[in-house]
């Protein structure tokens, strides 16, 4: 086996660990492709958030089947969470997996293929075990996608256990890197010439440094933003239990960490809210937004909403309704409830219909777009703003880039990824910005 393919579904943490595992590939002396067509190894790595997600999977692996069947020694390995959900019963519904891995056993891999290439393909490898170590294993070969952005694991798992959320079963308890060891990977992507980090966790900012528990998510934040070549600091996803005092002031002072906060809401109504297990209710999410409110620079608020959620009424609904309306979201990702397996809503009867369902997240994001469209004019329209390239725009003849406040605005020309643009934004609507450079600002970075 040379060459290998891995396709990535689901969350920023996934792609950071797709990262990881071509680059534990790449150290065996394999070779990443552009097309599966092209691999000896195709590496699907999973999500199991949403229900659509693993019924997404079980597809694609249908699809992938046909190239198995033309070449036995093509091989397919199933890694991430479905991978850790479905365990022994993803080789019994899908016989032709030759490997599944789950979340904590990525390390393996190589380990894995070296067993596998030893009985000609014969003996299924799985490999869903938890780790009992107090901190995640340390990978350094990381094979990074992006040109000016690094991913950086801080912590993995979560304690939470919200009763929707599949993620503590899948991803496991809370294990925290050591912050010397996350510094020394951020001051290596600055000497690489990475401009922007990405600090990555399932519950980002309830980090604590494993050897000095006083080390919090503030602090780390702050050494990572005062990193000499670093542009931009960017965090996801975090808790809004876990926002102190001390984080809200760093995002405040330190300019390189970007204005731009998600606030996993989920509900506006307090019974949901108790039945969800958020450890919030509506006034202590209020109270956190006006804390966001009263810094002395403008800090962009994005938000997840789960609608038809168990025992949720038409009341409650409105409720989170009128709070969306409250705050002014400039983003959000919404959702039609679904039961995942092992979680504690799992087994609650619900009266919400899926006509119901479908009936309020239009509602839903009808109101959250024409919100984001009077935001945008605003606040964007015929103003500047420093944007990072990032590439070409959808429509292949125009580039994109972010602001700090992670706005995409699309504009003429295709300068290079990694360089910081000046832009006018001359047009917007409810998803993104059209602006136009000014070439006297143009600075690559890459």
């Amino acid at each position: 086996m040379k060459r290998f393919f891995i396709e990535t579904f689901g969350c920023q943490m996934n792609v950071h660990d797709s990262e990881k595992i071509s680059g534990l590939l790449a150290h065996r002396g394999m070779v990443p492709v552009h097309r599966p067509e092209e691999a000896d190894l195709f590496i699907l790595n999973t999500c199991s958030v949403r229900e659509k997600a693993v019924h997404k999977v079980y597809s694609r692996l249908g699809e992938v089947k046909r190239r198995k069947i033309a070449d036995p020694k093509f091989l397919i390995c199933v890694v991430g969470c479905v991978a850790q959900q479905e365990g022994q019963k993803m080789v019994k519904k899908a016989p032709f997996v030759d490997l599944v891995v789950g979340t904590h056993m990525y390390h393996t891999l190589p380990d894995l293929l070296d067993s596998l290439e030893k009985s000609n393909g014969a003996a299924k490898q799985v490999a869903t075990e938890f780790m009992n170590e107090p901190a995640p294993v340390e990978i350094s070969s990381v094979l990074r996608r992006s040109q000016f952005r690094a991913n950086i694991t801080i912590m993995e798992g979560c304690n939470k256990h919200c009763s929707f959320c599949i993620v503590p079963y899948t991803r496991g308890k809370e294990r925290n890197r050591p912050a010397q060891a996350i510094l020394e990977e951020a001051r290596r992507a600055a000497d690489q010439g990475f401009v922007e980090i990405m600090l990555l966790g399932q519950t980002v900012n309830s980090y604590r440094d494993p050897g000095d528990y006083r080390f919090r998510f503030a602090d780390l934040l702050a050494k990572v933003a005062a990193i000499s070549g670093i542009r931009r600091v960017r965090f996801t996803s975090p808790h809004p239990r876990e926002f102190d005092d001390a984080t809200v002031s760093v995002i405040g002072e330190m300019k390189t960490v970007c204005n731009q906060v998600h606030l996993p809401l989920q509900s506006g109504s307090d019974p949901i809210l108790k039945r969800m297990r958020r450890q919030y209710t509506r006034e202590q999410f209020l109270r956190l937004v006006e804390k966001f409110r009263s810094l002395r620079r403008p800090v962009a608020l994005s938000t997840d909403v789960i609608v038809g959620f168990p025992g949720e009424t038409d009341a409650d609904f409105q409720q989170t309704l009128s709070l969306v309306q409250q705050v002014g979201f400039e983003s959000m990702f919404s959702f039609k409830y679904s039961a995942r397996p092992y979680t504690e809503a799992e087994t609650w009867k619900t009266e919400v219909t899926e006509l119901e369902k479908t009936r309020r997240l239009m509602m839903l994001q009808r109101l959250q777009k024409g919100l984001q469209l009077r935001l945008h004019e605003r606040h964007y329209q015929g103003r500047r703003f420093e944007i990072l390239v990032e590439g070409r725009a959808r429509d292949g003849r125009q580039s994109f880039g972010r602001t700090t406040s992670n706005k995409v605005v699309n504009f003429p020309g295709t300068p290079p990824p990694g360089t910081f643009l000046e832009i006018l934004v001359t047009q917007v609507g409810p998803n993104s910005l059209v602006g136009r450079r000014l070439e006297e600002s143009i600075e690559n970075c890459a």
